[in-house]
């Protein structure tokens, strides 16, 4: 076995060892962090009042893989987007989604 597939063995099985967090948003904790974010030009917008939603590396289970930003509708006037973020935390990193403010 290469270095490269014991490490991707070894935290797959960490990542499903792990335990649950409890709270509003159940997360798992991953062992390796998020890649840079890849910078994105967004294309106009489609309608008036679209707010552009940047993407995200979302975790699949074995490697990040890169979610694309869109548009989106805010939900009422003044809504502000908060973007979804990783926390690094006792050695592991933790999804917080996005959400309207």
């Amino acid at each position: 076995m290469n270095k490269l597939t014991r490490l991707v063995a070894v935290a797959t099985l960490s990542v499903a060892a792990l335990p649950l967090t409890a709270g509003a948003q159940v997360g798992i904790g991953i062992r390796i962090g998020p890649p840079a974010p890849i910078v994105e030009a967004p294309p106009p917008p489609p309608y008036a009042g679209a707010v552009w939603i940047g993407g995200y590396h979302r975790w699949d289970g074995g490697r990040y893989v890169w979610v694309p930003g869109h548009y989106e509708r805010p939900p009422h006037p003044g809504a502000r987007w908060e973007p979804g973020r990783y926390e690094h935390r006792g050695g592991q990193y933790y999804w917080h989604d996005g959400r309207w403010r």
